[in-house]
């Protein structure tokens, strides 16, 4: 009795057949790189996707090929994520904030044979185009009027899907195929290119899809705010038109008024890092508005402080899903939904748990365990590396000599984190940027969180600097909020809330802006750097 069920290969393709045969109207609202505001549908996605596709194969790509992609999250893109899968090349997305080194190294080792690029961002492919040993072929992605001359020779996305009429049968193959790559940070040495399959797309957004995940369906508006080139775009360009949403694509613009504007147009789930809820709640509280439509907001990519769940949960009547995830786990990791045997808490201590990063779905299986590899018990005290394993995750780098996870499929994530009973994780460091002091783990996640929800605080950064007798000793390292000029002992004392004494941190530091990696995050390392190289000195040692 054995194989009696239908072959189907997993290939993404089929989501958007999907989205287009029983959701055809459903909204896509785009500001577009040129400006305006577009409205298109997923039968309108899926014809270009279509076009899309056949225009790569007239133009030679082939199975398995690499494309780059440049581009904002906007209606044209959309098409293109599922063009380039679907005619079964492989969809690499381009950070356009790497630094240009860093570009080339990711081009050449992928080995694109075209990049397709906004025509906004055609300067930065410019200035490094003759350093690109494989690409052969380059679109702007916009129409004949607004083609610009940075890259000659380049062809114009519109005339070059126009002369195409969609009539194409998607390309097929094993599930198990390359469907797309997005390459680490690269904090520290080259970045790495993570390989999604065609399977691992699709059962990461079949899980993500769930109640107790991003929970998304037929009645949802999502703005997806992350971009679609930062750890495959979250998967939402997957989820969306998997679950039948409308989408709203906001385009190039991340000031608040612009993306409050785009929220307006019905959005319901929306999705960011940290920093970008940050300048959105004070333009809300200085403006003194609200949002009409707005439920949910997945919050990920680096610790959100609790002042913002507050913020959004007291003051805008707006639920916060705390989230967690790597390029490397496609990139869902936990979600903070909360269970049965949380959701009965008072308000303090339900907080207390969205303060965490949640639990993992069905398939993501995650571990914490000490320096000699035994696993720890989930009691919510007790750190350890977090180590992670599915589907979804990362087996080998693209190129690379050996596996990145272990041969019974963990993976170390290197953060350091605490699981309680419930299974809630809560991230307390990466294991690069922890400091120890007295042979004692300090959170910097926490003294960070806790700094950030003073008035005058807008960004904060907690580092170990060294001490000869405590090996290293934590301070804050802050970004004023605009107009303001606190106090920093009231910093140490609102960062020290819930710490033991000797956590507390040494010192606070004001500067004018924090460094940060190309994906918005902290960069520990280049603030350690620039600490030495400014001399500075603990208060003790002044």
């Amino acid at each position: 009795m054995r194989d009696l069920m239908q072959h189907w290969e997993m290939r993404v393709s089929h989501i958007i057949d999907h989205a287009a045969k029983y959701h055809p109207n459903r909204p896509i609202i785009s500001r577009s790189v040129e400006g305006p505001i577009e409205t298109t549908n997923w039968a309108g996605i899926h014809e270009g996707a279509r076009k899309t596709a056949q225009a790569l194969t007239a133009s030679g790509l082939k199975p398995g090929e690499a494309v780059g992609v440049m581009a904002w999250n906007t209606a044209r893109h959309l098409k293109v994520w599922y063009g380039v899968s679907g005619a079964g090349c492989v969809l690499h997305t381009l950070n356009p904030r790497l630094s240009a080194d860093q570009l080339v190294y990711i081009i050449n080792h992928a080995e694109d044979r075209m990049l397709m690029v906004d025509p906004d961002l055609a300067p930065v492919i410019a200035a490094i185009a003759d350093r690109l040993e494989t690409v052969k072929q380059y679109v702007i992605l916009t129409d004949r009027a607004h083609m610009p001359d940075h890259l000659p020779g380049a062809l114009c996305y519109e005339e070059w899907i126009g002369a195409e009429d969609g009539d194409f049968a998607w390309v097929e193959g094993d599930e198990r195929e390359a469907c797309g790559i997005c390459y680490t940070s690269g904090t520290t040495g080259n970045p790495k290119g993570v390989v999604y399959t065609h399977r691992s797309n699709m059962l990461h957004a079949l899980a993500a899809s769930a109640p107790d995940c991003v929970n998304l369906s037929s009645r949802d508006v999502l703005m997806p705010v992350v971009p679609l080139f930062h750890a495959n775009g979250w998967s939402l360009a997957y989820t969306a038109p998997m679950n039948g949403a409308a989408m709203v694509m906001p385009g190039r613009d991340m000031t608040p008024a612009a993306l409050y504007e785009m929220l307006e147009h019905g959005v319901t789930l929306t999705a960011a890092v940290p920093t970008i809820w940050l300048g959105m709640l004070r333009y809300l509280k200085e403006g003194g508005k609200s949002f009409s439509t707005l439920k949910r907001v997945v919050i990920g990519g680096s610790s959100c402080p609790r002042a913002v769940i507050e913020a959004f949960q007291n003051d805008y009547g707006v639920q916060v899903l705390h989230a967690w995830g790597m390029t490397e786990t496609s990139p869902l990791g936990s979600t903070g939904s909360l269970k049965p045997e949380v959701a009965s808490l008072d308000d303090e201590a339900k907080l207390d748990i969205q303060c965490t990063v949640g639990h993992p779905p069905f398939t993501v299986d995650l571990k914490i365990t000490d320096d000699s590899g035994e696993e720890l018990p989930w009691d919510g005290a007790g750190q350890g590396k977090l180590w992670v394993r599915g589907p979804g995750v990362v087996r080998r780098y693209l190129k690379a000599e050996k596996d990145a996870a272990e041969p019974d499929g963990w993976f170390d994530t290197g953060d350091v984190a605490t699981m309680d009973a419930n299974a809630y994780v809560r991230i307390t460091d990466r294991s690069k940027d922890v400091i120890k002091s007295g042979g004692e783990w300090i959170s910097s996640i926490d003294m960070e969180n806790a700094a950030v929800g003073h008035p005058g605080v807008a960004e904060a950064a907690a580092v170990g600097v060294p001490h000869p007798k405590w090996d290293e000793r934590p301070i804050l390292v802050c970004v004023k909020a605009p107009g303001e000029n606190p106090d920093p002992e009231d910093i140490i004392e609102l960062a020290s809330k819930g710490l033991a004494k000797w956590q507390r941190p040494d010192d606070v530091l004001f500067v004018d802006e924090l460094p940060h990696t190309a994906t918005g995050k902290i960069s520990k390392l280049h603030l350690r750097q620039r600490l030495k190289e400014m001399d500075y000195k603990l208060p003790e040692f002044r």
